[in-house]
């Protein structure tokens, strides 16, 4: 037995898949400073947090979300901890985006586990469920998916699992991830934070593009731009058993590849304004400051003055730029203030 999902390469689909190898091939040919490539690297990394999370109604806006994971407070509540536990979700992906990666159970069951870590009972993490669930509208409240049964759920992911590595090398990534994306959905693997697991995997598998996508493509705010557009394309409606044979991923292709050309856009045009932004170039009092914390571990504002003529207010501009940049960050304080590599 064998997953064989039914869709059509359209003319919108062919078109999509051109306009990424041109994109990608255009951003492959560009050479960018390491400085602008780490403050977007950042920028991505928060705005996947706050998109994938807001789309499962997490009520945070996006100054919120950055603060959070740049401070990382102790006592929490829920809200706070779903954005942290995505992000760490991200970070352990990072480790797992090498070319040759298996997409596997376990590093599903893995992520899953990261997503809901602190909010779901410990001992009920860990495993596809165990227990019927339907899908309700958000809208209305009313059941409008019975996804498959629990006795079905492990031999369903199994075939999935098998289809998409058993692909990899001869299917177009971006409709292998996106039959991925949608198959996932409709399987409905676990109780909860399947649409973020699902997310983060899509993630994974889009890694591997042709550019450096896991860093810089945050795919999951062209979703949360039009949240009601994305789970009407994602979702399915009525009995998984009545639709199973009948479902097409062809309009759901055409929607993802629509967001994947959207995304590859919005960062070739940040690339672009990032690189020809003076504030974002290193000066030769920048690199002082680098290779300072290289020599010694830190680096003081004194320390900093004997490399410098620099007055005292624009070394402290010169710091407040390496930190914003990702290069630094600022420890103590007052006269004990130091700067290390972040």
């Amino acid at each position: 037995m064998e997953f064989t999902p039914k869709y059509t390469i359209t003319p919108k689909i062919l078109n999509n898949i051109k306009e990424i190898t041109r994109i990608t091939t255009d951003l492959n040919n560009k050479k960018f400073p390491e400085t602008i490539k780490i403050e977007l690297e950042k920028r991505a990394a928060t705005l996947s947090v706050h998109s994938s999370t807001s789309i499962e109604g997490n009520p945070l806006p996006l100054t919120e979300v950055k603060k959070i994971l740049e401070d990382k407070p102790e006592n929490i509540k829920n809200i706070e901890k779903e954005v942290i536990n995505y992000n760490d979700a991200l970070i352990y992906l990072e480790k797992n985006s090498e070319k040759n990666f298996s997409l596997n159970n376990k590093l599903i069951l893995e992520i899953n586990k990261k997503v809901l870590k602190g909010l779901f009972p410990k001992e009920k993490l860990g495993n596809y469920r165990n227990i019927p669930v339907v899908v309700n509208d958000p809208r209305t409240s009313k059941i409008v998916y019975l996804p498959p049964d629990v006795k079905d759920v492990n031999d369903l992911m199994d075939l999935l699992l098998s289809f998409v590595n058993k692909n990899r090398e001869t299917l177009d990534l971006t409709i292998l991830s996106g039959i991925f994306h949608k198959q996932f959905v409709i399987i409905h693997p676990f109780v909860d934070g399947n649409g973020r697991a699902v997310r983060l995997l899509t993630k994974l598998l889009l890694a591997n593009m042709g550019i450096d996508t896991f860093n810089l493509f945050s795919f999951e705010n062209y979703y949360n731009k039009n949240v009601t557009k994305y789970f009407e394309n994602v979702g399915v409606f009525g009995n998984y058993y009545e639709i199973a044979d009948k479902i097409d991923f062809t309009n759901w292709l055409e929607y993802f590849t629509d967001g994947i050309v959207d995304e590859l856009k919005r960062v070739s045009k940040e690339l672009e304004k990032f690189s020809t932004d003076p504030s974002n170039s290193l000066k030769d009092y920048d690199r002082k400051v680098l290779k300072h914390i290289e020599e010694y571990g830190y680096i003081t504002d004194s320390e900093y003055s004997n490399l410098t003529d620099r007055a005292k207010a624009t070394r402290a501009l010169d710091f407040e730029k390496l930190r914003k940049l990702g290069l630094i960050k600022r420890k103590g304080k007052g006269r004990a203030t130091y700067y290390t590599y972040k």
